[in-house]
């Protein structure tokens, strides 16, 4: 596998969409600045808050958003992916949870739509529904890339093991794991899970993640790189 430089990008998304939306991009740009070929954004990046939000800043594949990605990886001659953002779709009731990733001539080369959605309810601290808003994917994804042939997941997914195997049967090198995991299980879950993934396929594991607290849900942070003997070998704090 090829030496690469790449940029795990730790945001700290609100219901404020365009100030969102700006700092992801800034984000890009700066890392291109500071020498990395690839750049990774987390789950998220463009907003939180509810499902109401969610709905009315939904954009379809491609629109604003994907345009304006495309355009950063362009300018900043980076493989980009774009952790997950909500995709408007062909249902009124539903949007989709995708993840993008474009190359340095800010093509599409890939999409992912997340197979396992967050449905959990861990005391008084963690309730969630993604599927009320969501709909699954339903196809695993391993593309090629000049740095290593990747497998993409997005967040949740990271606690199903045979996601990972059978991208990893399918010759993945990498695993891309852009999250907004929770704060209350992330303490305890978070970097376990991601080595375990690591050591269970020997492929590195790249897992950018939001932070800070929006409304009742608090996020981990801590973005990750794993190498494939289970070794973290790069930590961002809780912060941004």
């Amino acid at each position: 596998m090829p030496e690469t430089t790449i940029a795990l990008v730790q945001l700290e998304p609100t219901e404020a969409y365009d100030a969102n939306v700006e700092a992801a991009l800034n984000g890009i740009a700066e890392a291109a600045r500071q020498g990395a070929e690839a750049v990774f954004l987390p789950e998220s990046f463009h907003v939180k808050g509810p499902s109401e939000l969610r709905f009315a800043t939904a954009t379809p594949i491609p629109g604003p958003l994907s345009d304006a990605l495309s355009a950063a990886a362009r300018d900043a001659g980076v493989w980009l992916l774009a952790g997950s953002f909500n995709e408007k779709i062909d249902r009124p009731d539903k949007l989709s949870n995708t993840s993008l990733l474009f190359g340095p001539d800010g093509a599409i080369v890939e999409s992912y739509r997340k197979i396992h959605l967050f449905d959990v309810t861990v005391g008084d601290e963690v309730v969630a529904r993604e599927s009320d808003r969501n709909l699954a994917g339903d196809r695993t994804v391993v593309v090629d890339t000049p740095f290593g042939r990747m497998g993409l997941s997005i967040c949740y997914d990271v606690r199903f093991p045979e996601l990972y195997r059978t991208l990893a049967l399918q010759g993945a090198e990498l695993l891309a794991v852009p999250s907004n995991f929770a704060m209350f299980t992330g303490k305890d879950h978070w970097e376990v899970l991601l080595r375990a993934r690591a050591i269970e396929n020997g492929a590195y594991v790249i897992a950018p993640a939001t932070t800070g607290r929006h409304g009742g849900f608090a996020s981990y942070g801590r973005s990750l790189v794993v190498d494939p003997w289970g070794t973290v070998v790069a930590c961002a704090s809780d912060g941004r």
